[in-house]
């Protein structure tokens, strides 16, 4: 919405009620991803696109039917293969849209609406909910028995913090750079974390292990990476990690260490269910050596976990395959 604001502000000050139509779901390849958003003005202006120019009117005047006093709704839409190819798409797909008066509420990172069922158009709260989609990090349709609910989600981009300023530190930051992220790598070892080792990363601390969590504070945006081989250094941010909300654990090590480290950890008072969530060895099974393709391992399981998918080969997916938007 932030790209929208100008335009919205404007109206908003000649006293114009507007509508809003988001993107709440794509099937197949999609001109615009979830979260995309056209504002519709009483006047009949428009800001924003939910699909590159192919449903645009027939969303328009669903708009204009809210703003006379219909009731919200969720609207269907194919795209036709000729269609998309008129937009740079590889192939047709469908998006489903839902159209309501724009609120004046306070923005919020997490907003529940419901689209389906009972109370449609209603905000709700649910702290298990919304907990759930800032894990998640990425907007999202929920299925529950009576209705259906979108979560949008307006988070700032994820956070990794590396333990450990090895060369797999440094590769771990230069590819999630790429992606936007934000990193922290830290070691307690001062040689070690330098600019000139670790020249990729946002921030770097020399620090131990309970004082680089105390002072990054993971959170449902944060993945963790341990990369140290070291029980002094993996033990204490291991408990420390879990003791945190961060969706990505992660240790870097053979099957042999990481059952050497469940061993320690249960020994400290870890509970099985809590040591479940240590990923380790972290990283997809893409055969990697070197420090680059092991980052990228590692990476590819961190996107996987937060998108709730297994991290297998698309061609065995049997539910939606999501495509790149040109």
């Amino acid at each position: 919405m932030s790209e929208l604001r100008e335009q919205l502000e404007r109206w908003r000050a000649k006293g114009e009620r507007i509508a809003v139509a988001t993107v709440v779901a794509t099937r197949r390849s999609s001109p615009r991803p979830v979260g995309s958003k056209l504002l519709v003005s009483e006047g009949g202006e428009i800001a924003g696109s939910v699909s590159g120019g192919c449903v645009e009117s027939d969303v328009v005047l669903a708009a204009q039917d809210v703003l006379a006093g219909s009731p919200p709704l969720l609207k269907s839409y194919g795209i036709t293969d000729e269609m998309a190819l008129n937009i740079g798409l590889p192939c047709g797909g469908e998006i489903d849209v839902f159209v309501e008066p724009l609120a004046e509420a306070e923005e919020r990172d997490v907003t529940l609406t419901v689209i389906g069922g009972d109370g449609i158009g209603e905000r709700i709260e649910d702290g298990e909910l919304e907990r759930a989609a800032r894990r998640r990090g990425r907007s999202h349709v929920i299925r529950q028995d009576e209705r259906t609910i979108f979560a949008e989600v307006n988070l700032p981009p994820p956070r990794l913090l590396v333990y450990g300023a090895v060369d797999t530190a440094e590769a771990l930051c230069a590819a999630a750079r790429r992606l936007g992220w934000t990193t922290v790598v830290a070691d307690a070892r001062g040689r070690f974390a330098t600019r000139e080792r670790i020249p990729s990363a946002d921030e770097l601390l020399v620090a131990w292990p309970e004082e680089a969590l105390e002072q990054v504070r993971p959170d449902e945006g944060t993945a963790i990476v341990v990369l140290t081989h070291d029980v002094k250094f993996d033990q204490p941010l291991l408990e420390g990690a879990l003791r945190t909300d961060a969706f990505y654990i992660g240790a870097l090590g053979s099957r042999r260490n990481q059952e050497q480290r469940r061993e320690r950890l249960l020994a400290a008072g870890v509970s099985e269910e809590d040591f479940a969530r240590v990923h380790g060895p972290c990283g997809l099974d893409v055969g990697a050596e070197s420090p680059a393709e092991t980052a990228l391992s590692i990476l590819a399981e961190i996107l996987a976990v937060r998108a709730e998918r297994a991290g297998g080969s698309l061609n065995q997916v049997k539910n939606k395959i999501p495509v790149a938007n040109p």
